[in-house]
């Protein structure tokens, strides 16, 4: 499409930008940025604003977003029940009893391989890795502050890498708004390019092995081995998150059985949309019924072993349908804003104005240090990801550089800067579920992840002139 709209093509996504960094509101953000980009396509504020709904409409009701957006409620389901179950208590609580704990490193090396192994969402990650490996710490003389950054570093980062989960929702449909012809391909394709997400775990088991300690977390780790450490209680209402589960289904299974039958529709799926090539696949339609028979092989588990009826885990589904709605809501503001950028030219007017200073090898590194920004400023790597996701595809394609090491950059922007935001929900919560304080937190963990921040950064640079 020709860029006919110049710079005013640029305000949907400057103004999304602005109003992000000045509210901190990402649906408010996106919204605006909708309006202004309706109110240019149709010449007139008044009419742009019945312009916005109406996109949000066409939206919704394309096929394959609303697919997406399906999925996206039916993970909050699966989530809840496999909570309420107790499925992910009795999960965390198999990998701690073994009797593996004999020092610093197994606690530290524990709490990695359960923060990477709940990656359903990266609350939950937190929360569970907080609270069960807190005893481990406080018996071995570890801190708390290093407790908040493993959690910290393994919730987001393997929640992108194994995006089976909301998170995968998110990114595909941001890509299918790009008029991309195989989302779910790029999306694989770019997973080992999210140098951050990978650096940073890798960073978690390093730490881990080696006992490496650096900046204010010397100081708090020395302050835990002479009983000195600052503690918080733990015991904030975050942490509950949800009723007691039965104590028979605190079993590891409960957890396991329906995330194996999820992951294994997946390419069962795309093999028949596909007409038996697993490549043509119809991805939307693959992660939906995939998800949506994770939850009924968790009801029909959960009904055999006499934990719930199915009146109680069909309440519960609709629960975990609420729960994600704002996830819901952020992707339709977030395809609406992108449909917006497309009619009025914006990649391509982007690419146009710096093709004279950029080119397809550096697109990758300016695409992750602006989402690095943006992440920091907001908290928030999903708005991140909204708003740069319709800039950086069609710029990537416009200047003949690889679309998935630019979306592998913006999910890694988007990661950085949300891991060290002070203000991100992640950050929040690793503080409470591990008892550290927050602000203890957030200085201990900065230099950690800038180590593997920078070195993302090295690797797209050197990327983008091989790729």
């Amino acid at each position: 499409m020709d860029a006919t709209y110049g710079w005013l093509s640029l305000l949907p996504p400057v103004l999304a930008i602005g109003l992000a960094l000045y509210t901190r509101q990402v649906h408010l953000s996106l919204f605006g940025g909708i309006w202004i980009g309706t109110s240019i396509l149709t010449g007139n504020p008044v009419a742009g604003a019945g312009g916005a709904l109406e996109q949000l409409v066409e939206v919704v009701t394309d096929p394959g977003n609303a697919r997406t957006l399906m999925f996206t409620l039916v993970v909050g389901a699966l989530i809840l029940l496999v909570r309420e179950s107790g499925g992910v208590t009795g999960f965390a609580e198999w990998m701690v009893g073994r009797g593996w704990v004999r020092g610093p490193r197994s606690a530290q090396l524990i709490a990695a391989t359960i923060g990477v192994s709940i990656f359903i969402e990266s609350n939950i990650t937190c929360l569970i890795t907080g609270t069960v490996s807190r005893p481990l710490f406080d018996r071995v003389g570890l801190s708390r502050a290093k407790l908040a950054y493993i959690c910290d570093s393994t919730s987001a980062p393997i929640c992108m890498l194994f995006p089976l989960n909301a998170w995968g929702a998110l990114i595909l449909g941001l890509l299918a708004a790009q008029g991309l012809t195989d989302p779910l391909a790029v999306l694989v394709t770019a997973i080992p390019l999210n140098f951050y997400a990978l650096l940073a775990l890798g960073m978690v088991y390093w730490v881990a092995l080696t006992g490496f300690e650096i900046g204010p977390m010397r100081r708090s780790e020395q302050a835990a081995r002479e009983g000195l450490e600052r503690r918080v209680s733990g015991d904030d209402p975050v942490l509950h998150v949800g009723v007691e589960p039965p104590e028979a289904g605190k079993k590891a299974r409960n957890l396991l059985l329906p995330l194996i039958v999820t992951v294994a529709m997946v390419p069962a799926v795309l093999h028949v949309t596909g007409d038996g090539d697993w490549t043509r696949g119809d991805g939307s339609t693959a992660v939906l019924w995939a998800v949506s028979a994770g939850v009924f092989a968790a009801m029909l588990l959960y009904r055999v072993q006499g934990l719930f009826n199915f009146v109680e885990m069909a309440e519960m589904a609709v629960r975990g349908f609420q729960e994600l709605v704002t996830v819901a809501a952020i992707l339709a503001l977030a395809l609406g804003i992108g449909a917006v950028c497309r009619a009025l030219g914006t990649g391509p007017y982007v690419a146009e104005s710096v093709a004279p200073w950029i080119g397809a090898a550096t697109v990758a590194p300016l695409v992750y240090l602006t989402g690095c920004v943006i992440a920091f400023s907001t908290g928030s790597s999903w708005g991140t990801f909204a708003i740069l996701m319709p800039i950086a595809v069609p710029l990537a394609q416009q200047l003949g550089g690889s679309v998935p090491l630019v979306v592998g950059a913006v999910m890694s922007g988007g990661i950085f800067g949300d891991h060290c935001s002070p203000i991100s929900d992640t950050t929040v919560v690793s503080s409470m579920s591990a008892g550290c304080d927050h602000i203890e937190h957030v200085t201990t963990q900065i230099p950690y992840a800038i180590i593997p921040g920078l070195a993302a950064l090295l690797l797209y640079f050197i990327a983008g002139l091989l790729i």
